[in-house]
């Protein structure tokens, strides 16, 4: 790459400094008499300066193509189109500016204006088009929220974007079902990958899970009515899976579904929006106060002396004082206090006389 770009700079040097000597043939006598040799001399000079400029442009190029890469990555399709439409008024611009040069009759000024315009005026038509629709971005997003405009990943509602953790353990498939969650459902490529590695490990548990992943993935592509949606973005600068996911949803207004705690803390201290499955199962577990009855199936013994324990349909756990002796049969109990833990919520209750 920098060796091509050298040989341009070579190349448009060497013609540059022909044209220049040619230019002495107007020249009176005696001057006129050393034309060829101040041509080769020229076309020397112009070589060997075009071979250390270009030289240096070819490393700063590769440098800024890397760079370019690296942001492009990061861009919305909106601010595309919109540098795009930049990028050909600049152009356009440029094209007028150096059109009266053409009448100079001077071939290597033409071509020299020609190439600064067009660089300057195209480099300015990007720039200005890419801040104009960023600032343009936060009213579209907002009415995106709102349903009546479409958002940068597709969806009337802000997209939701599923971690492994949230795939993996397959309620979301049944919440997508119910039609409760709106917008695009996007599952990043550095998602799936992880999934795939998940499903291809040695582990006999780990292999299990990675292919429960897959398979809810299919049933979400089947059941989603198209709204599933693989999305081709990576952050190579970034390792971690849980930071790609926050830089996502930052950069793009999704909202991150998973089932990870650490991650809903580190997304929460981003002031990224987080769907934690955890929390919304809790929230929709039945209100239980104390003083209330209920029946329940002691299975097990507790940890403290007398106690027994069963659980209710949706999974929380019912501590009854002095169950012991009825493990393996159904009670009525009395509730006596409900704690709320990271873990779930647990009742705590005693026989009803």
């Amino acid at each position: 790459m920098v060796e091509f770009i050298r040989l341009i700079f070579v190349v448009v040097g060497t013609i540059g400094a022909y044209q220049f000597g040619m230019g002495l043939s107007s020249l009176p006598a005696p001057f006129n008499d050393y034309k060829f040799l101040a041509i080769i001399i020229f076309v020397i000079i112009g070589a060997g300066v075009g071979y250390v400029v270009g030289g240096i442009v070819g490393r700063r190029l590769v440098k800024t193509y890397a760079w370019f890469e690296s942001k492009i990555q990061k861009i919305s399709p909106f601010e595309i189109v919109f540098t795009t439409a930049g990028l050909l008024v600049g152009l356009i611009l440029a094209w007028l500016v150096s059109l009266p040069f053409g009448y100079l009759k001077i071939d290597f000024l033409q071509f020299t204006v020609a190439v600064f315009a067009f660089a300057i005026f195209g480099y300015l038509g990007v720039h200005i088009a890419l801040k104009k629709s960023r600032d343009l971005k936060v009213p579209i997003r907002r009415l995106g929220e709102s349903g009546t405009v479409i958002d940068e990943l597709g969806g009337i509602a802000r997209a939701k974007i599923l971690d492994t953790s949230a795939i993996i353990d397959g309620r979301i498939a049944d919440i997508v079902r119910t039609g409760f969650l709106e917008g695009k459902l996007v599952v990043p490529g550095f998602v799936l990958r992880e999934l795939q590695m998940v499903a291809d490990s040695d582990d006999q548990l780990k292999r299990n899970r990675g292919r429960r992943g897959l398979d809810i993935l299919k049933t979400l592509q089947r059941e989603s009515d198209g709204r599933l949606e693989i999305l081709e973005r990576d952050y190579p600068e970034l390792s971690d899976v849980d930071a790609k996911l926050v830089r996502l949803a930052l950069n793009n207004g999704g909202v991150i579904v998973t089932n990870d705690y650490n991650l809903n803390k580190v997304a929460d201290l981003q002031g990224t929006p987080v769907l934690n499955l955890n929390e919304v199962a809790d929230a929709l577990r039945p209100v239980v106060l104390p003083g209330e009855n209920m029946v329940v199936d002691l299975i097990r013994e507790g940890k403290e002396v007398g106690q027994g324990v069963g659980y209710l349909d949706d999974g929380t756990m019912v501590v009854v004082d002095g169950g012991k002796t009825h493990v393996g049969r159904e009670v009525e109990v009395l509730v006596t206090s409900v704690l709320q833990t990271p873990a779930g919520r647990m009742i705590f209750s005693k026989l009803k006389e």
